[in-house]
């Protein structure tokens, strides 16, 4: 493995809903796509969907399914039809819930972590704490329901400790990826309107998702 391995931030393209842009995304070198479990979600698939999606991703591309206070019925039935490599909490789900839901699924997950206004640097390592059975910490911006806002946080709360664990979400886009990426170090970023036709949620731009690729590389190459 080489320097440029060890440094490269893993991107996370979600909220996909079309074949199209599942076979975009594994072409720009994607690492991880994520498909929305959450019906009040307008970028929500059903189960149906995600079967077809998933035929898309080729080996060593993480399917990331995210949910929001999942019922473990739901999290069964996704899994089971589902070829998942990863949940995304996104609700109030406590360590507890999670680690329920990751020994029914049979998969690791990440937290996600929404991160207001009055947040501290501290609230964010004592989550990671709580949460140290994650695979990694998603932070984004809190907003009016969970997640897909489009909203960026103060990213000079996150400790420099948490950037080995943090997944940067929250309005990023190809215009302010490469600075959250120059600050953070995150180990991982993850978009989803930041890369959609505009006014049009869960249909992705394919020029925004290339453009923005490319800017996170640009990133990691400086």
């Amino acid at each position: 493995m080489n320097d440029q391995d060890l440094h490269r931030t893993r991107i996370k393209l979600c909220g996909l809903s079309r074949a199209e842009d599942v076979q975009h995304a594994v072409a720009l070198g994607a690492d991880a796509v994520g498909f929305v479990f959450y019906p009040p979600s307008p970028r929500s698939v059903s189960v149906s969907q995600a079967v077809e999606l998933a035929r898309h991703v080729p080996p060593l591309v993480t399917a990331v399914g995210l949910f929001v206070n999942a019922t473990p019925e739901w999290i069964e039935e996704v899994t089971s039809n589902v070829p998942l490599s990863l949940l995304q909490f996104h609700g109030d789900e406590t360590p507890e819930q999670c680690a329920e839901l990751s020994r029914i699924s049979g998969l690791p997950y990440w937290r996600a972590v929404r991160v207001g206004p009055d947040a501290t640097a501290s609230d964010l390592l004592e989550s990671s704490l709580n949460y140290a059975a994650a695979h990694g910490i998603l932070l984004d911006a809190l907003v009016e329901g969970f997640g897909g806002g489009g909203k960026v946080f103060d990213w000079s709360l996150i400790p420099t400790d948490l950037g080995h664990r943090a997944v940067l979400s929250g309005g990023l886009n190809t215009q302010n990826v490469s600075e959250a990426i120059r600050r953070v170090r995150p180990y991982a970023v993850d978009v989803s309107s930041g890369i959609e036709v505009p006014g049009v949620k869960g249909v992705k731009d394919h020029a925004r998702m290339a453009a923005f690729v490319r800017a996170v590389r640009a990133a990691d190459a400086e």
